[in-house]
């Protein structure tokens, strides 16, 4: 996997590259933002600053979207709520805000590639639409359907989202920023207590409490195994 890393910190590229190196991925680093679109050619993640000295890294997601599908994962250390937002309405795929676990941004990597699948003309389109399978939970999202072990679970709306978000995350940990952002699209005092309801509302239906995790602190991740 080919990582186009946009960072202007020498000290961060210094430490990351090597890194991402020993999961086995290539990288080209570029620390500004302007004529990123260039670069663009063989790119399977960009790894997008947005503090970039002679751009906004919005301003430079912008532009990588309106040229290509490649999958965008900002890393910034702008942390609020309505950065994230921003920045996923902005058109990336997803959000981590610095400092961050170096497996983390792997398995988040990993996730965003595989939410995207190349078609037979060469075009990259989001598998969001696509079934997940995790353990003996299947979720179809054309289908608004769950089940468990065969067992159809009727969940609302909100429920199937949460649900969905965790579950493409393949592992990975969902931050709860990140969950209100996507799901309720925006973030208000109190969304924190309805994010737990849901959550706790969505390990009685499955009948599965284990496959939803609590990152403490964090979020949440979903796994059908212990690691």
């Amino acid at each position: 996997m080919h990582i186009l890393l946009i960072e202007d910190d020498d000290r961060v590229a210094a430490a990351l590259r090597p890194a991402l190196h020993r999961h086995g991925m290539t990288t080209t680093r570029l620390d500004h933002g302007r004529g990123v679109v260039e670069h663009l050619d063989g790119v399977d993640v960009v790894l997008l600053d947005l503090g970039l000295p002679d751009s906004d890294g919005l301003d430079v997601c912008r532009a990588i979207r309106a040229v290509s599908e490649v999958p965008v994962l900002i890393v910034t250390a702008r942390g609020e709520v309505s950065d994230r937002i921003a920045g996923l309405h902005t058109g990336a795929d997803d959000y981590l805000v610095k400092p961050y676990d170096i497996g983390e941004l792997v398995a988040r990597v990993h996730a965003v590639q595989r939410r995207r699948k190349v078609g037979a003309d060469g075009t990259v389109t989001p598998a969001g639409a696509s079934p997940v399978t995790v353990g003996d939970v299947h979720l179809d999202p054309e289908r608004h359907e769950v089940t468990v072990a065969g067992r159809e679970v009727v969940l609302t709306r909100k429920e199937f989202q949460v649900l969905a978000l965790l579950a493409r995350a393949d592992g990975a940990v969902c931050t709860r920023a990140q969950i209100v952002s996507e799901v309720w699209g925006r973030g208000w005092a109190g969304a924190n207590r309805t994010l737990d309801v849901h959550v706790a509302t969505l390990r009685t239906k499955l009948g599965r409490p284990e496959l939803i995790r609590t990152v403490r602190g964090v979020g949440y991740r979903f796994a059908a195994t212990e690691d």
